[in-house]
């Protein structure tokens, strides 16, 4: 924390932190008022119930006159104090009257501090708690600039000075009293600066932090427009390849050649899945909520299970122990979220290996695992798993390349869902990805 015991904040956020401070010390003068007229009327309210004898106590006739001083004037600074906090929220500026009020208040509530020491008995040494409590309320609850503290600190002395003389308190009396006030003033002045220090260290790191977030949005919103783009025109030069590909497959070719055009075919189908892989993340990054339906879930995963049959995968089958079971989904992006976790069960065992899709439900919650019976997963991959560009992304067993997107996608996606994703794996015995969705009445 930087000190500003002798100096104030740098230029730069001078004029900002004065905005602020200044609504922080309105505040502050709000309950400050609050507070000093609660403990003055209960004090009201405890003498009307004294006996009289104790209204002819020494110095009760000015305890009394001030004690009605302190219940009329305070509510007048917290009204002002309310007035001008409606202001400063709707310009978000501090002006001079805001800065000269806040002052006033200090200097009044030390006043009436050190005037109940003097109340209290005619040696203020002796009864200092009352000076000391307002000068440390001030000096933690307001914020004021290093002219205005040594401002704030003469008037406060120059008042001290005129009571002791108001007091007729003799030459040895005064020295000392001058010397303890000196004493409460240096400290007064000590913590006055060290709270403005905290405050303005404070501040100055809030607007560090807001500024690199800015930034930080706008480099993530910047890559994704240029990611966006890329992948869009890189679809363009891709399609060309692959009609071009299909054009030629429409001649009779000899073996070599048609194997040259599946291996075009086969790299502008990967080209294109890792497109879609780059999509779809900048597309979810900033995506909390979507757009769903209610979906019944044992029709919805054997529409899926149709769809792999196309493609002459009939190892994928369902195991539902519930039917009816109904969820909130978006089809089009929970599809992807099936198709990805399908696809890499499928990568990752053999031809004749089965995945399940078991559907269970637990309470209020949908249990939709996606099991497999292959390699497994190493455990140092496993908390890897679903980071953006994963170290875990590994090659399948028919060489099929990772681009290391699709399980981050897949936790977005589900999340977005207000759903969770987890995965347990033992090696050589298997996979299983288990999402928790919740149940749709």
């Amino acid at each position: 924390m930087d000190t500003h015991y002798f100096k104030s904040i740098p230029g730069k956020y001078r004029t900002s932190f004065r905005n602020y401070y200044t609504l922080q010390n309105l505040q502050s003068i709000r309950n400050c008022a609050i507070i000093f007229f609660v403990i003055n009327a209960a004090l009201r309210i405890l003498m009307w119930s004294l006996p009289i004898s104790i209204t002819k106590a020494q110095n009760f006739p000015e305890f009394d006159f001030t004690n009605w001083i302190y219940i009329i004037v305070t509510p007048i600074f917290y009204l002002i104090a309310q007035l001008l906090l409606t202001q400063i929220r709707k310009t978000k500026k501090a002006d001079t009257v805001m800065l000269l009020f806040t002052f006033v208040f200090a200097l009044y509530i030390i006043l009436c501090g050190m005037y109940s020491s003097f109340i209290a008995t005619s040696d203020p040494r002796n009864a200092l708690t009352v000076y000391l409590i307002a000068l440390c309320v001030i000096s933690v609850m307001c914020v004021f600039e290093y002219d205005e503290v040594i401002l704030l600190l003469i008037l406060t002395e120059v008042s001290y000075t005129a009571l002791l003389l108001y007091a007729h308190a003799d030459p040895t009396s005064m020295l000392y009293d001058q010397l303890i006030s000196i004493v409460l003033l240096a400290g007064f002045y000590l913590i006055s600066r060290y709270f403005f220090s905290y405050k303005a260290s404070y501040y100055q790191q809030i607007i560090e932090i807001r500024s690199k977030n800015i930034e930080i949005e706008k480099a993530g919103e910047f890559k994704n427009q240029v990611l966006g783009m890329v992948a869009h025109d890189l679809r363009n030069p891709i399609g060309a390849v692959e009609s071009i590909a299909m054009m030629m497959e429409l001649e009779e070719l000899n073996a070599d050649t048609q194997d040259n055009v599946n291996m075009i075919k086969e790299s502008c189908s990967k080209a294109r899945g890792i497109l879609d892989d780059l999509l779809e993340a900048a597309k979810n990054e900033n995506i909390n909520v979507i757009e769903t339906q209610k979906t019944e879930l044992n029709q919805y995963l054997k529409s899926i299970i149709d769809a792999w049959k196309v493609q002459n995968r009939f190892n994928v089958v369902l195991i539902s122990s519930v039917n009816p079971l109904s969820a909130q989904l978006n089809k089009a992006k929970f599809t992807r979220v099936m198709d990805n976790l399908i696809s890499n069960a499928l990568k990752f065992s053999k031809d004749t290996d089965n995945v399940e899709l078991h559907l269970n439900q637990k309470d209020s919650l949908i249990i939709l695992e996606v099991k497999d019976h292959g390699l497994g997963i190493p455990q140092d991959m496993l908390p890897h798993i679903f980071e953006r560009f994963s170290i875990a992304g590994r090659t399948g067993l028919k060489g099929e390349k990772s681009t290391g997107l699709g399980l981050s996608i897949v936790k977005q996606i589900i999340e977005s869902h207000k759903g969770q994703i987890s995965v347990g794996s033992i090696e050589g015995k298997g996979t299983t990805f288990t999402i928790q969705l919740p149940v749709s009445v």
